[in-house]
């Protein structure tokens, strides 16, 4: 899969470029609430983590919601699902533009104005599992009740074109767990043609795409977990049981597999797509991790670990499973979402900015200081330097990028 749109102008002298960069990862931190006396010990907080800086920041913080579930990007602003609320921010100022309630609020999703929503609360009845909001004022469009929508609590959200896909599991009713993938027409608002995913598939935790299929993971009655693979139309569906001892912990999907944990554990397994089956353990990792995701522009791994009380910590591993970066988040941070831009966009700084020799052979050196990263094509972080010079001699001879404040300069290595 191509992760990055490089536009080279391949001549010898110094010319910049325009990629696709990550601007900044935003790491929703659920808190902590204390449910047996009512007392919130840590609010959700949103927090910005910079990757050419390599410095985090907290931008916002949720007070009176007990915790959060979810965090979508559209465009230039991002919405914030927590607990009883749907809140819209503004992605470069992180200013509040909007918020409406929507108590048992879990997952979003964004399609053409639409915003989807999805609901689900523990020893809770809704009249509705699937609301509609206009995504410019967050006002009620639809709510889809349960004599034509979704009769259970609902989670997950696919968006593939018009149509959403959703995970229906009923997961705050033990014993009673559902696995069914229900349909969303957005033009239409129309809700029909479920897919049952069978008794080995019941409730799904996680629903990605891949291709053209879609892909559960299901804790079915927390005494086992499995994959399900269901092609769009529901002509493909089939399960692949994991374990029979506990329920998933954590999934993500990752190029071509999907990395999960069980319950408690701190292995990291790997699931292959294509095959539909196991392919071991991830080297590298023995941490009981809390949330993964993959950064789309250079394949790093995110992985998320907390205690749920007191710290959340992000480290981030490169495609060999090498720990490159780490830093410290809120408490329980859930989701990690990339704010990926391109670079074609911004100021040129280039005329500001000399890198000589040009071609070289061992070692930039540069007239002003300030972060500058060295990339490979796929937008690979190679170098960082915040100095004068970087030693390149043990680079392969090719073309490269020095990424500095977001605009990337060619550099040719001889």
């Amino acid at each position: 899969m191509k992760k990055v749109l490089l536009v080279i102008a391949f001549s010898l002298s110094l010319v910049s470029f325009g990629q696709n960069y990550v601007h900044q990862v935003l790491v929703l931190n659920e808190g902590y609430y204390d449910y047996q006396t009512g007392i919130q010990g840590v609010p959700v907080t949103v927090g910005s983590f910079n990757p050419s800086t390599q410095t985090y920041q907290e931008v916002n913080t949720i007070n009176g919601m007990r915790f959060s579930s979810d965090l979508v990007i559209d465009g230039a602003v991002y919405y914030i699902a927590a607990d009883s609320k749907i809140l819209k921010y503004d992605l470069n100022t992180h200013a509040q533009l909007a918020e409406v309630n929507c108590p048992g609020v879990r997952n979003l999703g964004v399609y053409q104005g639409k915003l989807v929503a999805t609901r689900g609360e523990y020893l809770t009845t809704y009249n509705s599992y699937l609301h509609v909001y206009d995504a410019n004022t967050l006002s009620l469009i639809a709510a889809i009740d349960t004599v034509v929508g979704p009769k259970w609590a609902a989670q997950n959200v696919v968006l593939d074109g018009a149509k959403a896909y959703i995970a229906v599991n009923n997961g705050y009713e033990w014993g009673n767990e559902k696995g069914i993938i229900g349909v969303l027409d957005l033009n239409t608002l129309t809700y029909g043609n479920e897919i049952d995913l069978g008794p080995d598939g019941k409730n799904p935790d996680n629903l990605v795409k891949y291709g053209n299929f879609l892909y559960t993971v299901n804790n079915k009655d927390w005494s086992g977990s499995s994959i399900s693979k269901v092609a769009f139309d529901g002509s493909v569906n089939t399960t692949t049981n994991l374990a029979a001892a506990t329920g998933c912990g954590t999934s993500s999907l990752r190029n071509d597999q999907i990395v999960y944990q069980i319950s408690m554990q701190s292995d990291l397994n790997a699931f292959d797509l294509n095959v539909m089956n196991n392919i071991g353990p991830v080297v590298g990792h023995q941490t009981n991790y809390y949330e993964l995701a993959q950064e789309p522009v250079s394949g790093n791994f995110y992985c998320t670990e907390t205690d749920y009380l007191t710290y959340g910590k992000v480290n981030i591993f490169d495609a060999n499973n090498q720990e490159i970066a780490e830093f410290n988040a809120g408490v329980a941070p859930g989701t990690v979402v990339f704010d990926v831009r391109s670079s074609a966009n911004l100021n040129e700084i280039s005329e500001d900015l000399k890198v000589f020799p040009n071609p070289c052979k061992d070692q930039l050196t540069f007239n002003l200081s300030g972060v500058k990263r060295l990339i490979d094509m796929q937008g690979k972080t190679l170098f960082v330097s915040e100095d004068y010079t970087m030693d390149v001699s043990g680079l392969s001879p090719g073309i490269y990028g020095l990424d500095c404040q977001g605009v990337v300069v060619k550099i040719v290595k001889q």
